[in-house]
């Protein structure tokens, strides 16, 4: 009897261990997906913008003595025409900033209609602080803000200027006197680009620019989504364009000259 157990014992445990060698491996289970870190966030950011922007001081190249940048925007593409005798000092930033991407995916978000569109305050928070006090000295006024004209804007302070800048939708030549000397200007092809960006919020990001600094590009997208983007500003050659080819001014409305409020 003890032998016959045996037996069944051992032909059961050879049973199951043929058994077992037919069947397959089961893959081990698929990692459900997790959201990132917020140090892997904070990574992704930074890699969203040239590092040589945490460093002003390292921005000092001079500019050809004209060039163009092209505008690349929700709304569409126009070109600026920049000439470095009219403002040295300015013109001299500006081609850094554009040169190291400065103004890539920033937000409009200032357009008020018969008057300026205003832009330059960083979509990165961290890019806004390395640039809050680097102001450039102020340059002669040696051309008018006509419509099409692009200018650096400005507190009432001397030697304010920083990253901001305006086109005129008319002629603000009453901004002359006050120093809002020009650096470029825009094409009357160009100008119907700039004319289309959103304008229906009027000066109201205007008035929150110190959160806009703080809180970048987020901030204007949860609180006024509809604003228009510049997805790239690139410099694309030597100036072409001359001052009289802006087109006709539109008409004036009363409204406060484009200042730029202390960070």
């Amino acid at each position: 009897m003890r032998e016959l157990v045996t037996l069944i014992f051992v032909a059961s445990f050879a049973l199951v261990t043929q058994t077992l060698a037919q069947t397959p491996a089961q893959a081990p289970p698929k990692p459900k997906p997790v959201a990132p870190t917020a140090a892997a966030a904070g990574k992704s950011a930074a890699a969203s913008y040239d590092r040589t922007l945490l460093r002003p001081a390292m921005l000092k190249e001079k500019a050809p003595e004209t060039f163009q940048v092209k505008f690349e925007t929700t709304r569409g593409d126009f070109t600026m025409d920049v000439t470095r005798a009219w403002a040295p000092i300015g013109v001299d930033r500006f081609y850094n900033l554009v040169k190291h991407h400065y103004y890539d995916n920033m937000v409009v978000f200032r357009a008020v209609p018969g008057f300026v569109v205003q832009f330059g305050i960083s979509s990165y928070p961290a890019v806004n602080a390395a640039w809050r006090n680097a102001d450039i000295q102020d340059d002669p006024v040696t051309q008018s803000n006509k419509r099409g004209f692009v200018t650096y804007a400005k507190t009432s302070q001397p030697n304010s200027r920083s990253t901001q800048i305006f086109i005129s939708f008319k002629d603000n030549s009453f901004l002359d006197s006050q120093g809002f000397a020009p650096i470029g200007v825009i094409n009357a092809d160009g100008m119907k680009v700039v004319e289309m960006l959103y304008d229906q919020y009027g000066d109201q990001p205007t008035n929150e620019q110190d959160q806009i600094s703080k809180l970048g590009k987020a901030f204007l997208d949860s609180k006024y989504p509809k604003l228009d983007v510049i997805k790239h500003a690139t410099i694309v050659g030597a100036a072409a364009a001359s001052a009289s080819t802006a087109a006709k001014p539109a008409a004036p409305k009363a409204v406060a000259p484009p200042a730029k409020k202390p960070q």
